[in-house]
């Protein structure tokens, strides 16, 4: 199987995935705004990484629940989408927006000020 498909199988699955997660009536996964940052497949379409991240509730909760509520969101992805095998999903919190959030804040939190010794020492000479 080549790349580019697990590629688009990838993009498709998490399109998906976003749309089932409304559908979720566990009220760990429903009362927290939980997005889908990124899927990966492995090539035998068996498993997939689910990467998340979610902006409020309690993260071990929502974990908790994702995990409870795989086999209905692998029944709901199985209707949507036409693949041979659906695979098992796994959940992963992402902290990749939490951490460029960070990594802006240290930036914007730096002060320029123009050194003036290198300039007299310029002039000086």
């Amino acid at each position: 199987m080549a790349n580019y498909r697990r590629g688009r199988i990838n993009d498709e699955m998490q399109k998906e995935l976003s749309a089932a997660l409304r559908e979720v009536k566990d009220p760990r996964v429903s009362g927290a705004f939980i997005s889908i940052t990124a899927v990966e497949v492995t090539p035998d379409l068996k498993y997939a990484k689910v990467f998340y991240s979610s902006l409020n509730g309690d993260k071990k909760e929502i974990a908790k629940g994702l995990k409870s509520s795989a086999g209905y969101i692998r029944k709901l992805i199985a209707t949507r989408m036409n693949l041979r095998m659906t695979p098992e999903f796994t959940f992963y919190e992402d902290h990749s927006i939490e951490h460029g959030a960070h990594i802006s804040k240290l930036f914007n939190s730096i002060e320029y000020a123009p050194e003036t010794d290198v300039e007299d020492k310029e002039n000086d000479d």
